[in-house]
């Protein structure tokens, strides 16, 4: 039995990239022995299994050959006489079948260490088409190394055009594509992961909505620019895929399909609904952004009432220069004005409702005069 540290760790301390997790490749073991040592099953499908101690996972060494369509049709070998070199052959990208042995020695079957210094994310065997997962991952690579200057290699690329217009893709299930979609968003340059799916052709099969909408020659600039302000999750979402999500029926429909969390749909929603209001706010009166605010619920939930003004300052840069100032003026003002100050002057029922609204009204008109004048 030998052991080797594998995949991201390797490719990762190359990098001078910080090292989250190590994964160990097994050569010369039967699962029987995995399980007599200690370890503990991690997939009920693939010979994976977690250390005892550290809960790391060590995988056999195994084949994979393809048997039928989507990306678990394959018939997996992983007998001890399976080598390393022919584990690193069923991988993705050059620079994923780095391994070290236990003294730390490199081995470098497919000259990985080769487009490690030459920024190139490429493929290892032409069976890379076999897998449409790859073609997620490849794209997500490009989000999580784009920082670094790696960038698709052409003849990978061409690979990735002969994938879509196989229609392998259509074997992918929503949850797949969700799961290194959502990684993507949360990427360094999360916009380089559509730019490899729209190159390719697979964005118009994956989110057609979005493709059929956006004409505009640099479609990902929203994306770029959000990055830069925030990591959240849902304002990344909301932001990428508003083009696609305004002309549907249903957001909520859009986003189910998609797969994509509560949180994702709720801001996108809100975006989609508000943004009429959100833009004639510019000049609305006091009563007018009142009820907005209240609409929004932008005192009760004012983590989602600030995402929602992110995004916002992303598509509507210009509108928002002059809508978010006066919104954020006219929420401290209604914050001035406290309900329990109007029950301990004796209003109550209606009465407290009506001189709440009339009094918040004329601290809106107060507090935004004055930023008006500032």
């Amino acid at each position: 039995m030998n052991i080797y540290r594998v995949g991201g760790a390797v490719r990762d301390q190359r990098l001078g990239l910080p090292v989250d997790e190590q994964d160990w490749l097994v050569v010369g073991a039967t699962a029987q022995e995995m399980l007599d040592a200690g370890y503990r099953r991690a997939d009920a499908d693939f010979p994976v299994f977690l250390h005892p101690e550290t809960g790391e996972e060590y995988a056999l060494a195994r084949t994979e050959t393809k048997t039928g369509g989507g990306y678990k049709g394959f018939a997996v070998d992983a007998s001890p006489t399976i080598t390393l070199k022919e584990d690193l052959a069923r991988r993705d990208l050059t620079i994923n079948a780095l391994v070290e042995d236990e003294s730390g020695q490199l081995i470098d079957y497919y000259q990985g260490a080769r487009d490690l210094n030459a920024r190139q994310l490429r493929h290892i065997t032409p069976a890379f088409v076999e897998d449409p997962v790859r073609l997620l991952r490849i794209a997500r690579f490009a989000a999580h190394l784009g920082s670094l200057g790696f960038k698709v290699a052409p003849e990978t690329q061409a690979l990735l055009t002969q994938m879509v217009q196989s229609g392998e893709l259509q074997s992918l299930k929503p949850e797949r594509v969700w799961k290194e979609m959502r990684k993507a968003l949360l990427e360094p340059q999360p916009w380089r992961f559509f730019e490899v799916l729209l190159r390719c052709g697979a964005l118009a099969q994956l989110i057609p909505e979005w493709t059929a909408t956006t004409k505009s020659s640099t479609p990902f600039d929203a994306l770029r620019n959000i990055a830069a302000q925030s990591n959240t999750l849902a304002v990344r979402f909301a932001v990428t895929l508003y083009p696609a999500a305004k002309t549907v029926d249903s957001t909520t429909l859009f986003c189910n399909e998609l797969r994509a969390e509560k949180s994702c749909c709720d801001l996108l929603n809100m975006v989609i609904h508000l943004a009429p209001t959100f833009v004639s706010s510019i000049d609305a009166d006091a009563e007018k952004l009142l009820a907005f605010l209240e609409t929004s619920k932008a005192q009760q939930q004012a983590k989602r009432f600030q995402n929602f003004l992110l995004v916002c300052k992303i598509l509507w840069p210009g509108v928002a220069k002059m809508a978010i100032p006066r919104l954020k003026s006219a929420l401290i003002g209604m914050g001035d004005i406290a309900a329990k100050e109007l029950i301990a002057e004796g209003y109550q029922g209606s009465e407290l409702g009506a001189e709440l609204t009339q009094r918040r009204i004329q601290a809106i008109k107060k507090r935004v005069t004055n930023t008006a004048h500032d």
